[in-house]
């Protein structure tokens, strides 16, 4: 089967998103549709690894081409960041039981990824221009903060500030924030009336990896280093 994609304009064209709408957390961004969706296409293997903790490496070996089955116009955002900020017609429903506990089960290993990661780069990161000077200990608490100050509270999760970064808050927090889907998504009910909850789901994933994939790019310790491609 193909990789179902969706290409998402910037309302002025000026920067463009791709993004596996079966796959969350698989999206990446360019100035143009088909830099979009070559740079989609070389994170493929990395993204491998999402699909590999979340048990279904055969079904992700086994998918095809990139095939695009929605090209449109989303939020304004898009134009500065190139990331998708709203979801496509694909996302405005609810989901079915199968394929909301799938969705969970890969943004669960997007995050089990995301806490590897965090463990085992260096505490000081390569200087460049996307995020700044960050160092990893910043760029945890930039991901986790985000996650747990604007995304868990579209869905009522209000977990206590700082939280996240202990060992005992993150699994609770993540705990709630997984109950919170699963209860929005049988009630039918949108985060704060303008996100679906499979937007949601898509969107925290790719927050997490993105900034994943950003420490290993910038890691010093001295290990095996991917190039970042976009």
């Amino acid at each position: 089967m193909p990789i179902r994609t969706v290409v998402q304009h910037g309302p002025k064209d000026k920067k463009v998103a791709a993004f596996a709408i079966d796959w969350p957390g698989w999206s990446r961004g360019a100035k143009t549709p088909d830099a979009a969706l070559e740079t989609l296409e070389t994170y493929r293997p990395r993204y491998r690894a999402i699909a590999e903790g979340a048990g279904l490496t055969s079904e992700f070996d086994a998918a095809g081409a990139l095939e695009i089955v929605e090209d449109h116009v989303g939020a304004g955002s898009t134009d500065f960041w190139a990331i998708s900020f709203a979801p496509s017609s694909f996302e405005q429903e609810p989901m079915r039981a199968e394929e909301l506990e799938r969705k969970l089960t890969l943004l669960e290993a997007a995050w089990r990824y995301f806490d590897a990661v965090a463990a085992r780069v260096s505490p000081d990161m390569a200087k460049g221009p996307r995020g700044g000077g960050r160092d990893r200990d910043q760029i945890v608490a930039h991901t986790l903060g985000t996650e747990r100050g604007d995304f868990a509270p579209r869905i009522g999760v209000e977990t206590p500030h700082g939280a996240v970064l202990t060992p005992d808050g993150l699994p609770e927090h993540r705990a709630a924030y997984l109950a919170a889907l699963r209860t929005y998504n049988a009630e039918g009910r949108i985060a704060r009336r303008i996100w679906p909850i499979a937007f949601l789901i898509r969107h925290t994933a790719y927050h997490t990896l993105d900034h994943a994939w950003e420490m290993e790019d910038k890691d010093l310790s001295g290990g095996a280093r991917r190039g970042r491609a976009g």
